[in-house]
């Protein structure tokens, strides 16, 4: 992040992920400890939950005749973990985006860094995503309920032996997953990094990102959809293999891929929150819209309780270069 911000709209995808590899290399603490504190945990819940649906979900499958409240009570105990779970992720994902983001903004405005400063800003910043990610919820509920749809539609097709709707309603579901998901997930990350960085959160917050993603979306694309291929290979092999490897790889070998597998999702998710920070630099000298340093200290200065003047409300105008 050394370079002028008129330079970073020229970076290709290898120098973004070049940047955002070395940028803990500049507080190895900070970032060391962010990791064990805030990513690890989420790395490894959302690796090891199989773990423990894996063995409720057997039982029911294995027992469709079972006593009725036996039944219940399996039925309740999943749904209660699953619950939980989520509560988990969706905590600890905002709280990872929240610390990586202001801890690369901190550096690239020269702002002294530390680990407890960080953890001081995260309480303001977190209600911010918080209602960045509400709305984008909203947008992925509309989202999944057109996929659902369209597989009921797909099944009853195929049912019918309809071979042009089951062709088509296959077109859309790949259309929708490789194109919308994808692309609401782009959306999303980039827009948490401007209710961080910005004077904007929420449905505000999501517009912008919108409007920094034009001119980006295929490189917004492969690098999401590069993320996303990467978690599912990881959840794969370590579904295969830990989950359901049983006396195949035996109790140690299974110890050992496990927790290799949680290592590198980590480092993956650490990279993935890294390089949407710098992605959004990127679109905003991309749009040639200057950051004001000076501002932008004072921003960040305000998670903080610092004292922020009038004059930096942070603006983010165009600028004509």
């Amino acid at each position: 992040m050394d370079l002028a911000p008129e330079e970073l709209q020229f970076l290709s995808i290898p120098d973004i992920l070049r940047e955002s590899i070395a940028i803990p290399k500049r507080s190895p603490k900070t970032f060391y400890l962010i990791t064990l504190a805030l990513i690890f945990p989420l790395s490894f819940a959302i690796l090891a939950h199989s773990l423990f649906t894996h063995p409720i979900l057997a039982q029911l499958e294995s027992r469709p005749f079972a006593d009725p409240a036996q039944t219940r009570h399996e039925w309740t105990l999943l749904f209660t973990f699953q619950f939980f779970y989520l509560i988990f992720l969706f905590a600890f994902s905002l709280l990872s985006t929240a610390a990586v983001v202001f801890t690369v903004a901190s550096l690239y405005t020269s702002k002294p860094v530390s680990f407890s400063s960080t953890i001081s800003a995260i309480p303001k910043v977190f209600k911010r995503l918080f209602i960045t990610f509400t709305w984008v919820s909203i947008l992925m509920f509309v989202y999944n309920a057109l996929l659902i749809a369209f597989l009921v539609i797909f099944v009853i097709a195929i049912d019918s032996r309809n071979t042009i709707l089951s062709f088509l309603a296959f077109m859309v579901i790949v259309v929708l997953f490789l194109g919308v998901h994808v692309y609401i997930t782009a959306l999303w990350h980039l827009a948490s990094v401007v209710s961080v960085l910005e004077p904007v959160y929420g449905f505000a917050a999501m517009k912008k990102s919108y409007e920094l993603l034009k001119g980006r979306v295929k490189m917004a694309f492969v690098l999401v959809f590069g993320y996303l291929a990467i978690c599912a290979l990881i959840g794969g092999i370590f579904g295969m293999v830990v989950v359901h490897g049983g006396e195949s790889y035996g109790v140690f070998g299974r110890i050992v891929v496990g927790g290799f597998l949680v290592g590198v999702l980590v480092i993956v998710n650490l990279v993935g929150l890294l390089v949407q920070s710098v992605f959004y630099y990127v679109c905003k000298s991309y749009h040639h819209q200057g950051i004001d340093k000076s501002a932008l200290h004072d921003h960040l200065g305000g998670y903080l309780g610092e004292y922020v003047p009038l004059k930096s409300s942070l603006q983010m105008e165009n600028l004509d270069v």
